[in-house]
């Protein structure tokens, strides 16, 4: 930042040359990307929240969990050295803590921080952050560079679809993003509405000790039986160093999984008859898997659903979880009425119904005053916007581990700021010109929650560098062969007397 040194900065504000915000795996994996590659820059991370952890920390509901590898979801640059290869998210927070401590990224956190606004000035090629928490005094922030690590849904509300008579329920009603920490469920009759990752992650745990636990499905989900714990893994860390068998079992993971989804993709049926297999084997004789667990559509068009240790058929098998699909037709004061006639009795009800969608952590953003609505730009290599400067955004994969891409972001954000800096450039942002493009949704999966809320993204097409995949291994060919300069526009400030500096 000392090329802005004319007195357009306030008092109160805070130079850094990149702000980071997200104090989660993204934010903290960004901010060793860059800090690695350019390591005479400053950086800040601004996290709204109290702790490091970003969904991890917010997420504390009973049995909170990976739903992928957590090889593949740690960090590249830093091993996971427990046994388990499904983590749970206590455990999660706290190897992000330990590993930001560890390589000083927490020295540069502050907490507390909401990013309200972040404003583009071409004068100075700077962005300004302001920060404010509900009642607090706005702080500003200004950097050269803005990247969030903010995620893709709202923090401060999941989604509950329209639920007729609920007003009427004499019962607790918790949605899971929000689980209070001091609910007694021992011994209560529980319905969990939903068939998502958090509803089988969730009900497994619960059954530890209420009385019942229901599972009310809309329609099935996709089911995917795994180890908890990594035999190679295990194997690895025998005979090789941390860091080489952290990089060989986080490659078989995610090469694993990319596998696993191209072959749903070329040969469903056959992937079908696998996954009811493992749930034939697991589920009592006669139990009806059609019904409760063969959906519609093909396997990975939505995210499959991770059950380690096959614990959801075990707590089936045990009687302790009851599986109904069925659709609500209204709820009473006892519980909720079925369109078939029959009722689930509660008292409690938990809505693992979904997230909301949000770009950049609901923050607003503007150019020269103009304010930028993100729907109506283009994604540029999943992590830029056209024509807006300087500005990464960082969003996982929704069908493989979330870590996959965000490392490739970062790693692309720390490699277009050397470019830049090594030829004293001090803004760049991808233009895509005139050419018409044809539209396609960010995210091509059929999963509710984004369905819902594909609006609130981006736009992506279908010829690069504007395309959004969910395909980690073209993303890396992608980014170990890409042109630095394709589709980007680079340029320096003014000076004071008018030139370009």
């Amino acid at each position: 930042m000392s090329e802005v040194q004319d007195g357009r900065i306030q008092p109160d504000e805070q130079c850094s040359d990149v702000i980071i915000v997200g104090a989660g795996i993204a934010g903290l994996g960004a901010a060793y990307r860059i800090s690695r590659r350019n390591p005479g820059l400053t950086y800040t991370i601004l996290e709204r929240r109290e702790r490091i952890g970003g969904t991890w920390d917010l997420f504390r509901f009973p049995g909170v969990r990976s739903d992928s590898s957590i090889y593949s979801l740690a960090f590249a640059f830093e091993p996971w050295t427990r046994s388990e290869g499904v983590a749970n998210g206590g455990h999660i927070r706290e190897y992000l803590t330990a590993t930001a401590h560890k390589y000083g990224i927490d020295q540069h956190i502050v907490f507390n921080s909401y990013v309200r606004t972040a404003e583009w000035d071409s004068s100075t090629d700077t962005w300004m952050v302001t920060v404010q928490n509900d009642g607090s005094t706005p702080r500003h922030y200004r950097g050269r560079f803005v990247f969030f690590a903010s995620g893709y849904f709202n923090y401060d509300e999941g989604y509950t679809p329209d639920l007729p008579g609920i007003e009427q329920f004499d019962g607790t009603v918790i949605h899971p993003q929000h689980w209070p920490q001091d609910l007694d469920y021992s011994g209560k009759k529980i319905v969990v509405i939903g068939s998502g990752a958090t509803a089988v992650t969730l009900i497994p745990a619960l059954a530890e000790c209420a009385a019942k636990v229901v599972m009310l499905q809309r329609s099935p989900t996709y089911l995917m039986s795994g180890s908890r714990e990594s035999r190679s893994a295990t194997l690895a860390r025998k005979y090789l160093s941390p860091n080489v068998a952290h990089k060989i079992v986080r490659a078989r993971a995610a090469f694993g999984e990319g596998l696993a989804i191209f072959q749903a993709r070329i040969n469903p049926e056959a992937v079908k008859r696998q996954i009811r297999e493992v749930a034939s084997t697991h589920l009592p004789d006669g139990y009806d898997i059609d019904k409760h667990f063969t959906p519609r559509y093909n396997p990975w068009d939505q995210r499959m659903c991770l059950i380690p240790d096959a614990d959801l058929y075990a707590a089936i098998s045990d009687g302790r979880v009851e599986v109904v699909t069925d659709q609500i037709d209204h709820f009473d004061r006892t519980g909720i009425a079925l369109k078939s006639g029959e009722h689930l009795d509660a008292e409690i009800v938990v809505t693992a119904t979904g997230l909301q969608l949000q770009a950049l952590g609901g923050a607003k953003i503007s150019v020269d005053g103009a304010e930028i609505d993100t729907r109506d730009r283009f994604v540029y290599k999943s992590h830029m916007l056209d024509d807006v400067p300087n500005l990464f955004w960082c969003l996982g994969y929704t069908n493989g581990s979330w870590t996959l891409r965000a490392d490739l972001t970062a790693r692309s954000a720390a490699k277009l700021l050397a470019h830049m800096y090594s030829r004293g450039y001090t803004h760049a942002y991808p233009h895509r010109g005139d050419r018409p493009m044809t539209v396609k949704p960010s995210w091509n999966v059929s999963a509710g929650y984004v369905q819902r809320g594909q609006h609130a993204l981006p736009k992506s097409s279908t010829r690069r560098p504007w395309i959004s995949r969910d395909d980690y291994i073209a993303d890396l060919i992608d980014y170990r062969f890409h042109r630095i300069r394709e589709a980007m526009v680079f340029g320096r400030a003014a000076t004071s007397d008018g030139s370009s500096g």
